[in-house]
């Protein structure tokens, strides 16, 4: 995403989201988790259940359900699902679009979007949310982000064409029906190989959309950069630095959360 958010058009935003729609034991493989304190910021102290929307193989699905969550996975592709439900059989999994998930209505003490939000139609995946909530629950979008503040992240970013940044006070685009946005960032490091950095690289969309020339360009890059600029070994252990951003938001007519022995 650029600075201020992606600028696709409705075609071109689903052209690029069809290639996640494979590759899910790859996509699990290479792409990072999030810290423990981004999850424990994003998750009200009340909330039970969870919908997860574009939940890919469950990065953070299983970081909830780890938490006592009960956690609906939805997301339109099978073969991520399938990678989660591996992982996380605890996790309930529904193949579905974020704009019209079939769930019940108020059924979510928490909706949550990690590295997915992009992807969605934003004013009908905002209605989508807000129906799913319970009266006061909480609506929580995620992204993990290069570090590009480290100089030599900066360049891997450029070569990567994974140089996401947001501007200070941003928060995603969403419909009037949320409302009260708070955000924070927790930096982090991954230790990873220096393959897995082109394993990485692989998993964008850019690189999965791109031509042959284009692929092999960035990879031999990508080799130059990390094993002759830098003068890692070939497969050297490096810690890869990151900012996960978490916003979260509340419906513009929120109620208190009904505690859960409450509920009917």
């Amino acid at each position: 995403m650029a600075r201020g958010g992606p600028k696709f058009d409705d075609r071109r935003r689903r052209e690029l989201a069809r290639a996640f729609m494979a590759g899910g034991e790859h996509y699990e493989k290479v792409r990072p988790g999030y810290p423990e304190d981004a999850v424990d910021w994003l998750v009200p102290a009340q909330a039970r259940t969870a919908v997860d929307l574009g939940a890919g193989t469950g990065k953070l699905s299983g970081m909830l359900s780890a938490r006592g969550l009960e956690v609906t996975a939805v997301d339109p592709s099978p073969d991520m699902l399938g990678e989660l439900r591996r992982l996380h059989p605890g996790v309930r999994t529904v193949v579905g679009m974020a704009e019209s998930t079939g769930l019940p209505a108020a059924s979510a003490d928490l909706v949550v979007a990690a590295q997915a939000w992009h992807w969605f139609d934003v004013p009908t995946a905002t209605r989508e949310v807000v129906r799913l909530l319970t009266p006061g629950g909480r609506a929580a979008l995620v992204w993990n982000q290069l570090d590009t503040s480290v100089p030599w992240v900066h360049r891997l970013s450029r070569i990567m064409h994974a140089g996401d940044v947001h501007k200070p006070g941003y928060h995603p685009p969403s419909g009037p029906e949320l409302t009260g946005w708070e955000s924070a960032s927790f930096r982090w490091e991954e230790p990873i190989t220096t393959g897995g950095v082109v394993e990485l690289a692989k998993s964008r969309s850019y690189y999965l959309r791109a031509t042959a020339e284009h692929r092999g360009r960035v990879e031999a890059n990508l080799d130059w950069y990390l094993h002759e600029h830098l003068g890692h070994d070939i497969d050297a252990v490096i810690l890869l630095p990151y900012v996960t951003q978490v916003w979260r938001a509340r419906p513009s007519r929120a109620q208190p959360l009904v505690p859960p022995h409450q509920k009917a």
